[in-house]
């Protein structure tokens, strides 16, 4: 609301300027004193120039200008104050005691004069003449401020029917926005009994958009509102509305059964009143929170599917430390063993073992998204094909396996290895609902996101039992499985799950009791055309090499395995147990072709970081890096530092560090080494 103004202050009595120009001070002074008693402000000039001084800075009514004055005459001067636009209208009045002839007075009117007064002046004359032009000028200002003030009250009145009117249109467009908003907005509002069934007395028009319903339907159908509440809700619903009595006030929170016979759940709240009648009655809105619940379920199922991630990420990292001092420690023996069958028989049970809990990890780390992934580009139609007999393999003639390919191919950029892992999990787990006796779908498509991004589709979908929602909710949580003990582990889907999600896509479940489930997986396309596949041969014997390596590993036991490998290869090898420990061996003279150490470390500096400031003291030193679980860093190793992931095997690790030596990149894995993932 605008402020109101203040009313301007009532001017005093107005008073006018004279100018008296005279070099004289004796006739100056006469003038004053003839003037003085006029009560106008008198000032003087000495000369032309300084009354030109004084009319450019203060307003004057009349000017008594003498004629005959040294240096700049009474003429010149008046010439020059009617060529200002500032003092061109003010009188002047030339005093003279020198030029009485006409020709002097036809000049002074010429050059703009109003009057000539001859000296000696008679000051009754001079009063007169000087008032009059006073009295004119204080006439002018007055009806000029009479003027202003007209205008002034003009504007204001203007100006208040102006914001007067942009109030009213303010008002009008507020009740307008208010009304739309309360016809868009889902909220109902609700006059009900407060007896049972607590039947409507009056209902808003927002109820048809909420429930389907008009809202007469309600008030002529008392038994509607509680008919159609859930029957699991009904009681509880009762009861809330019964304690309105005594507490004065409710808020429920239900399911009801809309017109098209879907549930949507709502917030009813309200309070227990009494009408003019004296009657009492429940006052109450009703709110629709269906999305909002599921949002806050599907936000709670999210970070509970993270918190299990970084968990089963921690054991992991452990986990892998552990079987890594198994395996290497089963390697040295069974090359050390000889002519013990029963001694290589235990410990081939050992690696076995330990294989197995090699498998556990890779799918713990692929549900957290924290595994080590070697993605390429390739055609996912033609990996499906070639992948079919072990898919079939797996899940048994009893089922049947049918492909729905398109001719385009499908480029994407993923793990081929984890894909094709992901598939074979998302077979068998067909084949155990269909209890081996079926149909599997497998369709490949290209499908296009709202931001126009071209992807993947892959849909696994099968004849089986189906699932309920709650089983379906919980599906790609890890070590959650409805099979029987010793049928699964509960990791096959939540490896799904995780893979997907690191390679930039999403996957989903629809599944109805009696009628089968469909798995979606979506991956993001790429332009690019795949690479050459590798074929690889049979694994060859450990190659053996004599450079000086530099081991740092905090873990005793996996730096003891890895020292007996590396010497046992013919690498003449010195240890640290930190990063501290091996910038402190780098910066002695001794010479070191590679650096071998693991990511995750103590002491606030990992392997990554050990990694850069060792290679920028020496450039020409080879780096590889290990662990069992990366977590964050695996952001910093994209295409900078050669990795073997824990647990490794002798071989494997004799191999990788003569390709980081020889500075030779990693080759294509073939699809034959997809045969791990038939052991998932």
């Amino acid at each position: 609301m605008p402020r109101p103004r203040r009313k301007p202050p009532v001017p005093g009595p107005l008073t006018a300027r004279v100018l008296i120009v005279d070099d004289d001070d004796r006739n100056a002074f006469a003038a004053s004193e003839a003037l003085e008693i006029l009560g106008h402000e008198l000032v003087v000039a000495r000369s032309g120039e300084e009354a030109l001084r004084l009319l450019l800075q203060q307003e004057f009514a009349v000017i008594l200008l003498d004629l005959h004055m040294p240096g700049m005459d009474g003429y010149e001067t008046a010439r020059l104050i009617r060529e200002h636009p500032r003092t061109r209208d003010t009188p002047i009045v030339f005093v003279t005691a020198v030029f009485r002839d006409e020709a002097h007075i036809f000049q002074a009117y010429s050059v703009g004069a109003v009057d000539v007064v001859f000296k000696p002046v008679d000051p009754f004359i001079l009063r007169s003449k000087v008032a009059i032009l006073a009295d004119l000028y204080l006439k002018t200002i007055e009806v000029r401020r009479q003027g202003e003030e007209r205008s002034a009250l003009l504007e204001e009145n203007a100006r208040i029917s102006e914001a007067k009117l942009a109030a009213e249109l303010a008002l009008r467009k507020t009740r307008e926005r208010q009304d739309a908003i309360l016809k868009s907005l889902p909220v109902v509002f609700t006059a009900r009994t407060s007896a049972h069934p607590f039947g409507a007395r009056f209902v808003s028009d927002s109820i048809t958009p909420l429930t389907g319903f008009a809202p007469n339907r309600f008030v002529e159908e008392p038994e509607i509102g509680l008919g159609r509440v859930h029957p699991d809700d009904v009681e509880e619903v009762a009861n809330c509305l019964m304690k309105a009595a005594e507490t004065g006030a409710y808020a429920c929170e239900y399911r009801w059964r809309c017109a098209d016979g879907q549930y949507r759940t709502f917030l009813d709240q309200g309070v227990w009143t009494v009408d003019e009648d004296g009657e009492s009655q429940i006052l109450g809105t009703l709110l629709d929170v269906t999305e909002r619940r599921q949002l806050e379920e599907q936000l709670t199922q999210a970070r509970k599917m993270e918190a299990v991630g970084q968990l089963t990420g921690g054991v992991a990292h452990d986990f892998n430390n552990l079987l890594t001092v198994v395996l290497g420690n089963a390697d040295i023996l069974l090359r050390r063993i000889e002519g013990q069958p029963n001694v290589v028989k235990h410990l081939a049970a050992i690696r076995a073992a330990a294989d197995k809990g090699q498998t556990l990890t890779r799918q713990l780390l692929a549900f957290s998204r924290r595994q080590q992934l070697n993605p390429s580009v390739v055609d996912l139609n033609t990996l499906i094909r070639n992948f079919l007999p072990l898919m079939k393999q797996a899940v048994g003639e009893g089922v049947q396996i049918e492909l729905e390919l398109g001719a385009e191919p499908l480029h994407a950029f993923v793990d081929p290895t984890h894909l094709e892992t992901a598939l074979l999990n998302l077979a068998v787990n067909a084949r155990d609902a269909m209890d081996s006796d079926g149909v599997l779908m497998i369709n490949a498509r290209r499908a296009s996101r709202d931001d126009s991004a071209d992807l993947a589709v892959i849909r696994v979908s099968d004849t089986g039992s189906g699932m309920t929602a709650e089983v379906a909710d919980r599906v790609f949580e890890p070590f959650y499985t409805t099979k029987d003990i010793g049928r699964g582990s509960g990791l096959g889907l939540s490896q799904v799950y995780g893979f997907v999600a690191q390679s930039g896509g999403q996957v989903e479940v629809s599944s109805t009791p009696g009628e089968g489930a469909a798995f979606t997986l979506t991956l993001p396309l790429t332009a690019e055309q795949p690479a050459e596949i590798v074929n690889r041969g049979e694994a060859p014997e450990a190659e053996t090499g004599s450079e000086r390596i530099l081991i740092v590993e905090d873990d005793p036991a996996v730096l003891s395995v890895c020292l007996d490998m590396l010497n046992g290869l013919g690498y003449r090898c010195e240890v640290a147990a930190d990063a501290a420990g091996a910038l402190h061996r780098l910066a002695g003279d001794q010479a070191y072709d590679l650096l071998f150490s693991d990511v995750v470390m103590p002491g606030g500096l990992n392997g990554i970081e050990l990694a850069r400031r060792a290679q920028a003291k020496r450039p020409e030193m080879k780096v590889l890096l290990t662990s069992g679980y990366l977590g964050d860093a695996a952001q910093g190793l994209s295409h900078e530092f050669a990795l073997i992931e824990k647990p490794y095997e002798r071989a494997a690790l004799a191999t990788q560090i003569r390709r980081v030596l020889a500075d030779k990149p990693m080759p294509v894995m073939p699809r034959s080494a997809s045969r791990e993932a038939s052991s998932h």
